[in-house]
């Protein structure tokens, strides 16, 4: 069995009521790959609004939640409560998570241990930015990131699906390359192989994100370890649809 191409919309700090009924429904009637998993993160507050309204053959993700169950963590929201409201997957680590919030490998790390424990489905974003990557220090930042997850995700990482994002890529209109991204995701299952173990290099879908549109989904889609995209931007406009059809 191959692995499932999976692709995320992250919709970010986007979106009222009537913008994500107008989402909704373009969803509803674009006809989506079966054979493509499709994933929505959702501003918290909208959650239960969306999770109501989609389709369960597409998930619904939180962008963010907090290493507690509960407790004095004003403004926060926990895995439990994600659940609570239907959802079933969040969004951790993310570049803006880390860059703007100041959120830690191993606070990333933590968060990702209690989502896993109360059985949500996670995707755990890695990435470099551009300083990095003109370094020459992509892989050490993705492999360094991906260490601090190793142990959190213990024996559950048929629950997690990783989402390689260029931190310079991310709205910035730059994409990585074809080859670029290939190379990435390739050395980072290598990687995957040699401190994990085979199986779950072999079987951990890897997603690309960063500036994905319409007019590259197609080409990065037949890179042969890319295994979806986690779309921002492109996400709240009609041609998500084109983007999760691109293996079709």
């Amino acid at each position: 069995m191959g692995r499932k191409f999976v692709v995320g919309g992250n919709w970010k700090m986007n979106g009222d009521s009537n913008q994500i009924n107008e989402i909704i429904n373009n969803l509803k009637n674009g006809s989506l790959d079966p054979n493509a998993e499709v994933v929505i993160g959702v501003p918290a507050i909208y959650l239960a609004q969306v999770r109501s309204n989609t389709p369960k053959t597409i998930g619904v993700a939180a962008q963010n939640c907090w290493k507690a169950d509960k407790g004095a963590f004003t403004g926060e929201i926990s895995a439990p409560m994600i659940k609570d409201v239907g959802a079933e997957w969040v969004i951790l680590g993310h570049s803006e998570r880390r860059t703007i919030f100041g959120e830690s490998d191993s606070l990333v790390a933590e968060k990702v241990a209690n989502a896993l424990q109360h059985n949500l489905k996670v995707i755990a974003c890695i990435g470099e930015t551009l300083e990095e990557r003109e370094s020459g220090k992509t892989e050490e930042v993705v492999f360094r990131q991906t260490k601090a997850l190793v142990p959190a995700i213990g024996d559950k990482w048929n629950n997690v699906v990783l989402a390689y994002e260029p931190v310079w890529a991310i709205g910035t209109g730059k994409t990585a390359s074809p080859q670029q991204a290939q190379d990435v995701h390739a050395s980072l299952r290598k990687w995957l192989a040699e401190n994990v173990s085979a199986e779950v290099a072999q079987s951990v879908r890897i997603q690309y994100g960063g500036s994905v549109t319409a007019a590259n989904a197609k080409e990065l889609a037949a890179c042969e370890d890319i295994d979806g995209f986690l779309v921002g931007g492109a996400s709240l406009k009609p041609e998500f649809v084109n983007i999760i059809n691109a293996k079709h």
